[in-house]
């Protein structure tokens, strides 16, 4: 079971409106409603506040939340996309009828229904101003207290605003680009700590920092996307190189194209093998994605042409291995 709770608040009756929050929401939704392929990803709970007409109060707020993270399952995602208030008295999320802000919901509330969540992934992400204080101890903000299986994502640090940018928040527009495809790896799965990658390099040193914390055994994956490669092709890679540092031998009967004039003045080149270019049109696309580069020539057509070898890269070798022992 994977759900998910995806809020997005605009409308506020005693505090400053927003404007990109709500519309946020929708993209987050659609990008986990389904996978790539139009399979089902998440069951996604939808909660959100455009007008004085249609609020999300304290009470539906902090009662989704509880029972997103009620009961067994594989995942519970929740974001948020909304005012974040911080005191001394730690965070708060907050709904359209806070008044001061710490009438919100207490993000240690939060952290307290995740951390003892039976939910094997609980994930939480956050495009609120300060959501970096999330998951922090109350005398000792640089400790994370998270327990197995949480993580959490946040648009800016415990100090900092979330900025919106053309009526978006730019932590959203690149979470959801990550979720799109951006932040995938060579298998297709879109996990956490990919988005973080994605999001933390896409903005520079004096723009809104996000902030990563987790404490898993290993990433779940969010969303599946169309891979790099086809993983039949990329299972083949321990086979095409079978121990670390192996160089794969080419010449000219890999490669298939020749020029023009070679057709008439072949000058003793062998002509192409269809075996040997099936094998090398795979080899190609390890090139193409970091995984394999030609030793001693400037691309793969000037390594068969020229018969030199083909290696791993560090990137390479890692997925080689995992082909090597059944983990692809």
């Amino acid at each position: 079971m994977r759900k998910a709770l995806v809020v997005g608040i605009d409308n506020y009756n005693n505090v400053s409106q927003l404007y990109g929050c709500v519309n946020d929401s929708f993209s987050v939704k659609a990008m986990l409603d389904r996978h790539a392929d139009g399979s089902v990803n998440f069951g996604v709970r939808h909660l959100t506040a455009t007008s004085p007409s249609d609020p999300v109060d304290r009470e539906e707020l902090r009662q989704a939340i509880e029972n997103l993270f009620e009961g067994d399952g594989e995942v519970a995602l929740f974001y948020f996309a909304g005012h974040g208030h911080i005191e001394a008295t730690g965070g708060y999320l907050c709904s359209s009828d806070i008044k001061s802000g710490n009438d919100g919901v207490p993000l240690a509330e939060i952290m307290t229904m995740a951390n003892q969540s039976k939910i094997q992934n609980r994930v939480i992400i956050l495009d609120s101003c300060y959501g970096g204080v999330t998951g922090g101890n109350a005398l000792q903000p640089q400790v994370a207290e998270i327990s197995d299986g949480v993580t959490i994502l946040t648009a800016s640090t415990a100090e900092q605003y979330a900025t919106e940018e053309n009526g978006a928040g730019v932590f959203t527009n690149l979470l959801v680009d990550a979720l799109g495809g951006a932040a995938s790896n060579l298998v297709g799965d879109v996990t956490p700590g990919g988005v973080y990658a994605h999001v933390d390099q896409s903005l520079g040193p004096w723009a809104q920092r996000p902030v990563f914390k987790t404490n898993v055994k290993r990433f779940v994956s969010l969303r599946k996307v169309q891979p790099h490669l086809e993983l039949a092709e990329l299972r083949r890679i321990s086979e095409f190189f079978p121990t670390s540092g192996y160089q794969f031998q080419v010449d000219p009967t890999y490669e298939p194209e020749r020029h023009e004039t070679w057709a008439s003045d072949p000058k003793g080149i062998p002509a192409p093998d269809p075996n040997h270019n099936a094998i090398f049109k795979i080899l190609q696309k390890y090139n193409r994605v970091g995984l394999a580069v030609p030793e001693g020539a400037p691309h793969m057509w000037h390594a068969a042409m020229e018969s030199k070898t083909i290696r791993l890269t560090a990137l390479g070798e890692h997925y080689r291995k995992l082909a090597a022992k059944g983990l692809i």
